[in-house]
């Protein structure tokens, strides 16, 4: 990454766009603090992520943001109900259960709270993560390639429920995604080439 020079307005929806290799991916993770740049610096609520320690960055990770990956990222010795709720637990929420139950049931998965990652189809498995990232009310949503690993129906279905939730929870979305229509849907597109933004708008 060089000259990156971005602000991400609370609440907006933000797609981040480029051809492969062009640094998506590795500016989402400067942005979640779990890659450190070279220099500079990254403010989420009013912290600097990199003046931090690995521990504080951690909590406030856990705290404020929730991240889909294109690859799930499920526990596979954990149901679904019980990935949901792994969150809350790591942070001492004594309701973990109850409102992993809701989220579920409102991405549609009620009836399917005690099966196993390898029992669920793709656009559930989907479902759960983003359940998963949603439970912790975050702040700010990352999303890296979502509908990358699903057909076009699944994918569908995914996406609006990320707008879905991304409205009601009145979350910040930052998304990277090569399927340009999916990118028009956010209110601003940064478009990256070899490591800068080319184009903002």
């Amino acid at each position: 990454m060089r000259d990156i020079d971005l602000e991400v307005r609370a609440g907006e929806a933000l797609a981040i766009v480029g051809a492969s290799g062009s640094g998506k991916s590795t500016l989402l993770a400067i942005l979640a603090g779990l890659d450190t740049p070279t220099r500079g610096s990254v403010t989420l609520q009013g912290a600097d992520l990199f003046a931090l320690d690995e521990d504080a960055r951690a909590a406030l990770r856990g705290r404020t943001v929730g991240f889909v990956f294109q690859s799930f990222q499920l526990l596979p010795a954990l149901t679904a109900l019980e990935n949901v709720m792994l969150p809350l637990e790591l942070a001492g929420r004594a309701d973990a259960e109850e409102a992993a139950r809701a989220i579920l049931a409102r991405v549609g998965l009620a009836e399917r709270l005690g099966h196993y990652p390898k029992h669920l189809s793709g656009g559930e498995q989907q479902r759960v993560a983003l359940a998963r990232a949603f439970v912790v009310r975050p702040t700010l949503l990352l999303a890296d390639e979502p509908t990358g690993s699903l057909d076009a129906a699944s994918g569908e279905g995914v996406i609006e429920l990320i707008f879905e939730l991304n409205r009601s929870y009145g979350t910040t979305l930052v998304m990277v995604t090569h399927d340009e229509p999916l990118a028009q849907r956010c209110a601003r597109v940064v478009r990256l080439a070899a490591g800068r933004i080319a184009e903002a708008k």
